[in-house]
């Protein structure tokens, strides 16, 4: 029996139709990989299977034995919470059990009928793995990066970051029978998302996940849930599996509809020509036939759209590009950078990596001319120019232009309509969408303007603060091969696996120092450092 099972499922949001008769069955030991296009409905899914939202008709059947856990997306919800409490509050029947155990002891009269009580209470506690708990517990927050020094700590004292971890670990603790997890890799450095994907590849129960991490979603995934065409399939395999498969298909399908319009042309043409003709009627009236079996239905318009990012610098750089000497900056009276220095080579894709991830944006803010180092420089060669992408870039679009188009035409030295048009469309902002205002765009919707201001610049380096943030599969897929055909410089950073391996061709690891420095493959560079 299917663990988690839905029937006729059916949902609506605003007259707009997410999904219709849905039926899929999560079985098991799988681990289910759920994707599909921005706003296809992949959080609604999981939020119809957890319960959380009614659907317009169908059900969701979950036997009652089984514990269903998910990942809170609310990072304010335990505020008054200890650290470790918080990751305890995953499996609801353990905690209450030790709060009841608790409350019983603490009883100054401690009567017979207590006891009884106690004695059951402790039974359980230990049929649910209560002695095990605070260890189980504190090794997940070792292994997601969280120190043993905090978890006393209450949750209001953390960063958003180190609250990511705790409610991740929270999701996954007590062995729950079917976990749903939304973007678990969201905001976790690569050392968390390797102990992750270690975790879910051990896990033997059901597993609901939605991410846009192509490296992650390989290595966890033996199924894929596809959300597209109003529809949920389920294809056995992961995710490098599924994309090729769903192309071969799509090829297949477009060739044989091509086939079908030739021969319905054909058909068409010879019953034109001989239908009035006496002898040829039989043979007219057996093609008419013939042309009435042929399946011309056009084929279901997918909800996934890509863009088209390409970059290509106005002059080609020097030799010399970039030297950084002794660099050295404090935040808050704290030392985050310390004496930095490196030289950039000419078409060197630099992934700058490491724990710290304020400090690998302090120091492409200061490249980028956004800040001024303590101490120390750094000089660009001549030939250079440089576009940047920083990790927030809020306050571009807290601008009081009308429009995109009137955004992008202060970036662009054409100002004609109709090109800013063009290459809006290109970043899917075709018709109406190019007159959105940039104050009430979505995280991904400014992620593409980004890009296209940086297509624009033609510039010879590109500084990229995490690119990939907030874009769904097709669109990372996009700027991956973007920057991946760039035939300039590159200097950026990124929690997405894939993007770094098939990108950068040197490794930069960065403390509040350099601590590694090599030319080399992301893999080569994780399989030295033990983390691959």
């Amino acid at each position: 029996m299917a663990m988690i099972s839905t029937s006729n499922i059916s949902l609506r949001f605003g007259g707009k139709k997410l999904f219709e008769d849905v039926n899929v069955k999560f079985t098991p030991g799988n681990c289910y990989g759920l994707i599909g296009a921005n706003g296809a409905g992949k959080t609604t899914f999981l939020k119809v299977l957890s319960k959380e939202i009614e659907p317009n008709t169908g059900e969701v059947t979950i036997p009652s034995n089984l514990r269903l856990s998910v990942l809170k997306q609310d990072h304010y919800a335990f505020d008054s919470i200890s650290v470790l409490k918080t990751v305890l509050m995953g499996n609801e029947r353990l905690f209450k059990v030790m709060q009841e155990k608790d409350e019983l002891y603490a009883k100054p009269d401690f009567s017979e009928a207590d006891g009884e009580k106690a004695s059951h209470l402790e039974s359980e506690f230990a049929e649910l793995n209560g002695w095990e708990a605070e260890s189980e517990a504190g090794v997940m927050l070792a292994g997601l990066g969280i120190r043993e020094e905090i978890h006393g700590k209450l949750m209001s004292e953390l960063d958003s970051g180190e609250k990511v971890k705790v409610l991740l670990a929270q999701s996954l603790f007590g062995q729950p029978d079917i976990l749903l997890l939304d973007e678990p890799t969201n905001h976790l450095d690569i050392y968390a998302i390797q102990w992750l994907k270690d975790f879910l590849f051990n896990f033997e129960n059901t597993v609901i996940v939605v991410s846009h991490d192509r490296h992650f979603l390989n290595h966890v995934c033996t199924h894929v849930a596809d959300i597209d065409f109003g529809k949920v399939t389920v294809y056995t395999g992961n995710y490098e599996f599924w994309r090729q498969a769903t192309e071969l298909n799509q090829r297949l399908r477009s060739d044989q509809s091509k086939k079908n319009t030739d021969k319905a042309d054909e058909l068409k043409s010879f019953i034109q020509r001989f239908s009035a003709n006496a002898s040829k009627s039989r043979q007219a009236s057996s093609r008419q036939k013939q042309l009435e079996k042929l399946d011309l239905s056009e084929l279901p318009v997918s909800t996934r759209r890509q863009p088209f990012v390409g970059f290509t610098p106005k002059r080609e750089a020097g030799n010399d590009l970039l030297t950084v000497s002794g660099l050295s900056k404090s935040l808050n009276g704290e030392m985050i950078l310390k004496n930095i220095s490196f030289t950039v080579k000419k078409g060197d894709k630099i992934a700058l990596v490491g724990r710290n991830d304020v400090a690998k944006t302090l120091l492409l803010d200061i490249l980028a001319g956004e800040i001024q180092p303590d101490s120390g420089s750094y000089n660009w060669g001549v030939t250079t120019t440089q576009s940047y992408f920083p990790t927030d870039n809020s306050k571009l679009f807290d601008v009081d232009n009308h429009s995109l188009v009137d955004w992008l035409r202060e970036y662009s030295e054409d100002k004609d309509e109709s090109f800013l048009r063009g290459f809006l469309g290109k970043m899917l902002f075709s018709g109406d969408d190019a007159l959105k205002k940039p104050r009430v765009l979505s995280g991904g919707e400014k992620v593409r303007c980004m890009l296209a201001k940086m297509m624009l610049s033609g510039a010879n380096v590109l500084l990229l603060d995490g690119p990939t943030a907030h874009l769904d599969l097709e669109s990372i897929s996009a700027v991956n091969d973007g920057i991946h055909r760039f035939q300039g410089t590159v200097l950026f950073t990124s929690h997405d696996h894939e993007f770094v391996q098939t990108v950068a061709n040197r490794i930069i690891e960065i403390d509040s120092t350099v601590v590694e420095d090599m030319t080399s493959s992301y893999d080569e560079y994780l399989e030295k450092s033990k983390l691959k």
